[in-house]
């Protein structure tokens, strides 16, 4: 059984530096998203380690996993958003103490993403893939990505429905600082399909970003066939992966290691986010990366969706049931929080 936790209004959201802290360069960014958290009628609860800088991580491993196992079993907090990504996150999992984390919303993606695929995949605890603290601090914030709070605010045993952006932010385009938005959506999105055909997949949801998920496979962290017998009895697994810097010869070879170590088996279906990465290497383009992908695994493979490193976002819950459907380019999603 999957647990679900749910966002109440005026929630504590407790802040820590699990990745990247705020250091002199970002404080300013960091700071306007907090009051933006504060505008809306959350209140902030800040760890020790957001505002700490150590070379490529806020703090060491240790004191980062201590912070958050005591903000997951504080009462007072109901959410836990990272300030942003960043690239060492992994070094904290030994010190998360598992057995004792309390059923509540963490927030987030990018290296954030190993951290809520290794607490579901051991726990059975819902968590959240979406924008971080950092992605909403703009005056408003596009229709896309702020369904995180109406998706986190859904009851356990209901369903929430998302659908594809009208537009995403393309390659080269700038911030406009007269805009009360934080992203500039200029380039009108189409999810895509391998085959050229409409879709309709389900599945329980996993997944998150390639560069780092890839690194829990063999580990207790990334043990997915106990979470497929232990929490969702064995129902078909539906993946949705991106990509923040690899080339196309790195994304297969990440993609083969997974087929490897039997993360697709009794999968319905992948889903790609848009990514700024993925450079062609001799001529293998992402496109063909999906295409291979789809011809082994004999499976429906769709691409360019609303998640990952090309805003906007979508909030991707990791152990909810999910529908998918694309027609015409235009898509829709349909999470549902039972079982």
């Amino acid at each position: 059984m999957i647990t679900y936790p749910m966002l109440k209004p005026g929630a504590v959201i407790g802040v820590t530096a699990s990745s990247f802290g705020a250091d002199e360069q970002h404080r300013e960014l960091f700071d306007e998203a907090v009051g933006r958290m504060k505008e809306r009628g959350y209140q902030v609860s800040l760890g020790q380690t957001v505002y700490k800088h150590d070379k490529a991580r806020s703090a060491p491993g240790r004191e980062r996993g201590m912070e958050f196992n005591g903000m997951m079993l504080d009462e007072t907090i109901g959410l836990i958003i990272p300030p942003w990504g960043g690239e060492l996150l992994i070094e904290m999992l030994e010190f998360i103490d598992f057995d004792q984390l309390r059923p509540k919303w963490v927030l987030g993606f990018s290296d954030i993403s190993l951290l809520l695929l290794a607490i579901t995949l051991r726990t059975g605890i819902a968590t959240a893939h979406g924008p971080s603290l950092g992605d909403l601090r703009g005056e408003k914030t596009d229709e896309t990505s702020i369904m995180w709070q109406e998706v986190l605010s859904t009851p356990p045993g209901s369903s929430i429905v998302q659908q594809s952006s009208h537009k995403h932010q393309g390659a080269g385009a700038g911030t406009d600082s007269t805009s009360p938005y934080l992203f500039n959506l200029n380039t009108p999105t189409l999810w895509k399909s391998v085959s050229g055909q409409d879709v309709s997949l389900k599945g329980r949801l996993l997944g998150g970003c390639i560069d780092i998920i890839r690194h829990i496979i063999g580990t207790p962290y990334g043990n997915v066939q106990y979470f497929s017998r232990h929490f969702i009895q064995g129902e078909p697994i539906l993946w949705y992966l991106e990509s923040c810097e690899l080339n196309t010869a790195d994304l297969r070879r990440s993609l083969v290691h997974m087929k490897y170590a039997g993360w697709f088996d009794n999968c319905s279906g992948i889903l790609f986010g848009r990514s700024g990465g993925n450079q062609p290497l001799y001529g293998y383009t992402t496109e063909e990366v999906y295409r291979d992908l789809a011809e082994e695994l004999q499976l429906p493979v769709l691409y360019d969706l609303d998640f990952g490193h090309v805003p906007p976002q979508m909030t991707l819950v990791n152990g909810a049931y999910a529908e998918v459907e694309v027609t015409g380019g235009r898509g829709t999603l349909k999470q549902y929080f039972h079982g």
